[in-house]
């Protein structure tokens, strides 16, 4: 080949690379969309189960205890309060005394009473004295011998009469006397029976009766004297106070009011359409505000069976009626010594 040929020949261009095949684009990724997806459902599901639900019911009950109003069964003045209010006391503790100068005054006479009717007894039982019975005695000899000489001299007149020496009339008086004389000695002898025998039966009886009447009295106005010091049933602690010293106080007054710290429980005023699922036994939470929102458990012992009135409140539209309340004892499981009466107690009732 010429360089003429060789110059008109086009210039040979290298062969372009076969084009590449395309790459494959990335899986898309969907967990953040279900994510999304199921905090959406469940806020939904949350918001329509607490729309359902409704909010719970927000129940206030008060803590009580066992109360005793102390009265004395005497009248008087008080004479002391050894106690002070908020004081602890045991049983038996002396509370209020009393004072009542009659009452102690009719206790000196029945025992003076009682000691004249133990002299009578012993005397009747001792019998009637020898001194008795030979006076008595001597009584009857008299009378006896005046008998005798009321009849000699009747005869002698007797016999005067029958011959006229002697008048109808002196007769008749010493007849008369004869007859006195014989009354005489019945009396003599019959007083003279009845030293020898001594007292009877009944008045041994009577005598012995006088001494447990006078008995009786006597434990009656001990009785009286014992109930001007009151005393403690239980032990408790003093609430209050309601007499000072020097007032004057009737049977049946209050006198000091003691509260049972270890008889304490939660009193709850429950709608009888709330307390129709609680029953005996059952436990539950409560929160007191006042020993910094501690929550106690508590068990159901009492639900009142007669319901009072509460607020009116509609059932439903038409043929509104309101509900009754009951009363509903809760006592704490465990001793809570910081418990007082008078602290509110708050429960969240979803019943």
């Amino acid at each position: 080949m010429t360089e003429t040929q060789a110059e008109a020949a086009p210039a040979r261009t290298p062969p372009e690379p076969p084009p590449e095949a395309p790459k494959p684009l990335p899986a898309p990724n969907y967990i953040p969309s279900i994510i999304v997806t199921i905090v959406i459902a469940a806020v939904a599901a949350l918001s329509i189960y607490y729309l359902v639900r409704g909010q719970p019911l927000l129940v206030q009950g008060e803590v009580d205890a066992t109360r005793f109003d102390i009265a004395a069964r005497v009248d008087g003045r008080v004479a002391e309060i050894p106690v002070a209010r908020g004081e602890d006391v045991a049983t038996n503790a002396v509370l209020v005394r009393i004072d009542n100068p009659e009452t102690i005054a009719k206790h000196e006479q029945a025992v003076a009473a009682k000691v004249v009717a133990d002299a009578q007894l012993a005397n009747i039982n001792v019998g009637t004295r020898q001194e008795v019975i030979a006076a008595r005695k001597a009584v009857l000899e008299r009378a006896q011998a005046a008998l005798v000489l009321a009849q000699k001299t009747y005869e002698r007149v007797r016999q005067l009469a029958e011959r006229d020496n002697a008048s109808q009339a002196r007769l008749d008086q010493v007849t008369d006397s004869l007859h006195g004389a014989e009354r005489a000695v019945d009396q003599a002898q019959l007083a003279y029976d009845q030293a020898v025998n001594g007292y009877t039966r009944e008045e041994r009886a009577i005598a012995a009766a006088n001494v447990v009447k006078a008995l009786a009295d006597i434990k009656a106005a001990q009785s009286i004297i014992d109930q001007m010091m009151v005393y403690a049933p239980v032990a408790s602690q003093v609430y209050q106070r309601n007499v000072e010293p020097g007032e004057y106080v009737s049977p049946g007054v209050p006198l000091v009011t003691l509260v049972d710290l270890n008889d304490m429980w939660i009193h709850f005023d429950l709608r009888e359409d709330l307390v129709k699922t609680l029953k005996l036994g059952d436990r539950f939470d409560v929160r007191v505000p006042a020993l910094a929102d501690r929550s106690i458990t508590v068990e159901v012992k009492l639900i009142a069976t007669k319901g009072e009135y509460a607020s009116w409140r509609a059932t439903r539209a038409t043929g509104d009626f309101d509900l009754r309340t009951f009363s509903v004892r809760a006592y704490p499981v465990d001793k809570v010594p910081e418990l007082r009466p008078g602290m509110s107690a708050y429960l969240d009732w979803r019943r």
